[in-house]
């Protein structure tokens, strides 16, 4: 990369004479009131993600505002310039299917179009790892700007958040513990400002772990949406890309490394983060090269200690993680177990940032100290066995404890169609002790890796107060859920995974303790089953969900196309 920055003429449209495709663009740029004095700065470009289909990212013009004032201030010029936005629960099948159609998007944008750095503006769950998996691979000075999270609602002096606190209501809706009329009443109190879940789920993970890799500017991650704080951030991000552009760096691949990463796993652990950013930080990882191994994962979790108490797996929000010190504190408790030597988009060392950061004041009911965890182990583990060869995962930090280590009778669904047709018949063959089986919902599958691992429990026991059971399927589970469920299983069902062979009746078997998930039934019956049957793919004919279907990698590589991925290190 060169070392001054090249503003306007930088990746100029070729017409075979390099000095009138600066005077042709000088000219078009002009047509924008641009001045002279302007066009001679460097280029700051701000990656934008708005879209009145995504909700979380509301607060997005007010924040460019301040973005842009940073970047001038500092003496560059700010050019925005629109994304992709994925709104998680704007979009069919997955938000997961297009993810990386806007990774593409935005390696291809920052690529072709002229700017010496860039700020990545993102938030709701997919849109982050989608801006961190271009940036990496397009690898000019980035820093990442998130939305923040909401603030909480209310309810009969109750506070509520999206979406742990919507799971919860509807279980009690579906066991007829509430009406119709109180519902509809809580509908309009649990998502009330701008901004992403207000618990620990998917897009506060990444935000967080986002921060843990060093590129986004130390103590930004959990400001909440509406805080002013929010827009100061957002101003001084602002400011650092535009200083930059005068540095020519640092770029997301000196920052993103493999000790960074290992950080930023450890940090998930510790917060009890969702089960999504194990395949999101596999997609980032994979995009340098790096592996992210199951078992490194259940090294990291058995010697990482469970630090914060927020929804989904306890009693506090965002807002509160953010009053009782952020990402900091977990940091300060962690020093020990972290990489201190890596870098941030700022330049300094983690080690020089904890040494600099105030950790006078903390909310010790919110963020534990490590004498005094949550749970001694970290909140996620992976799982091998039978039935899933190469890995799966469990969220035991949001497990009932006594199904931890539990043997039942599978109840098997073969897709999602099937199981919304089933679940509550009240015909349906299911007892508490059963385990709820879910097929044909992973990444290849036609409902392309959806949300739906939280499997319902079903209406008939939902009525007689069963709270949780033992739910797996190759789908994935919303960051803001919570239940006794594995997820991930691969192989996957549309690939022939043993998932896809497991029948009504077999006897499945986890334990937490050796971190395993077995299909208890003979190798031999198994290939007598996987010689009679047939899977078909049903590939597209045309468009991004056939590129989709042949090219997306498994969960354990980050479900990111095999043509994206960096040569894997040796």
């Amino acid at each position: 990369m060169s070392d001054s920055p090249k503003g306007l003429t930088n990746k100029l449209t070729n017409y075979g004479d390099k000095e009138f495709s600066k005077y042709l663009r000088r000219s078009f740029a002009k047509s924008m009131g641009y001045t002279n004095k302007s066009l001679d700065k460097p280029i700051v470009g701000i990656c934008y993600s708005e879209s009145g289909f995504n909700n979380c990212h509301r607060n997005f013009p007010e924040m460019l505002d301040a973005v842009k004032r940073g970047v001038i201030a500092e003496g560059a010029i700010p050019i925005h310039f629109p994304v992709i936005s994925l709104g998680e629960i704007f979009l069919d099948p997955t938000a997961m299917v297009y993810r990386n159609l806007m990774a593409m998007c935005v390696e291809e944008m920052i690529n072709a179009q002229p700017m010496d750095s860039v700020v990545l503006m993102g938030g709701c769950d997919k849109t982050v790892p989608a801006l961190l998996m271009g940036a990496i691979s397009a690898n000019i000075p980035s820093a990442l700007l998130v939305s923040g999270p909401m603030m909480t609602g209310h309810h009969k002096g109750e506070r509520l958040g999206a979406c742990t606190d919507c799971r919860r209501f509807w279980a009690k809706y579906r066991s007829n513990e509430i009406d119709k009329e109180e519902i509809d009443i809580i509908e309009g109190n649990l998502a009330t400002t701008a901004g992403t879940c207000a618990v620990m789920g998917t897009a506060s993970s990444m935000a967080i772990l986002s921060e843990a890799l060093g590129i986004m500017l130390p103590g930004t991650s959990s400001i909440p949406s509406v805080h002013a704080d929010r827009l100061r951030a957002s101003e001084e991000t602002g400011a650092l890309a535009a200083r930059m552009t005068m540095n020519s760096g640092p770029v997301p691949k000196k920052i993103i490394t493999e000790k960074a990463i290992e950080n930023a796993l450890r940090v998930l652990l510790a917060i009890s983060g969702s089960t999504n950013a194990i395949i999101h930080l596999a997609a980032i990882a994979g995009r340098l090269g790096i592996q992210i191994d199951m078992n490194q994962i259940n090294r990291l979790s058995d010697e990482t200690p469970v630090l914060v108490d927020l929804k989904p797996v306890g009693s506090g929000y965002m807002e509160d993680f953010y009053a009782a010190g952020g990402l900091d504190a977990v940091l300060h408790e962690l020093k020990d177990q972290i990489h201190l030597d890596t870098e941030d988009i700022t330049g300094q060392s983690l080690k020089d940032r904890l040494e600099a950061s105030s950790n006078n004041y903390r909310d010790f009911s919110i963020i534990r100290p490590k004498s005094d965890p949550i749970s001694d182990v970290g909140g996620l583990i992976a799982l091998h066995g039978s039935l899933a060869p190469e890995g799966a995962i469990l969220k035991r930090a949001a497990a009932t404890e006594s199904l931890l280590e539990h043997e039942g009778r599978a109840v098997v669904f073969s897709s999602l169609e099937d199981l919304a047709e089933r679940i509550d018949d009240p015909d349906l063959d299911v007892e508490e002790s059963d385990i709820l089986v879910l097929q044909n919902a992973g990444p290849s599958s036609d409902s392309g890796m959806p949300e739906a691992g939280y499997l319902p429990i079903p209406k008939k026991l939902a009525v007689k107060g069963v709270k949780d059971m033992v739910r797996i399927s190759d789908a994935r589970m919303s960051g803001t859920a919570f239940g006794t469920i594995v997820l991930h299983v691969t192989p996957e069902s549309q690939r022939g995974g043993p998932l896809a062979l497991v029948k009504d009746g077999d006897r499945i078997k986890l334990s937490a303790s050796n971190k395993s998930i077995d299909l208890l039934i003979s190798e031999e019956e198994l290939n007598a089953r996987r010689a009679s049957i047939t899977i078909e793919q049903n590939i597209p004919s045309r468009g991004y969900k056939k590129l989709y279907k042949t090219s997306v990698l498994p969960a354990t590589e980050g479900c990111d196309f095999d043509f994206l991925k960096e040569e894997t290190r040796g």
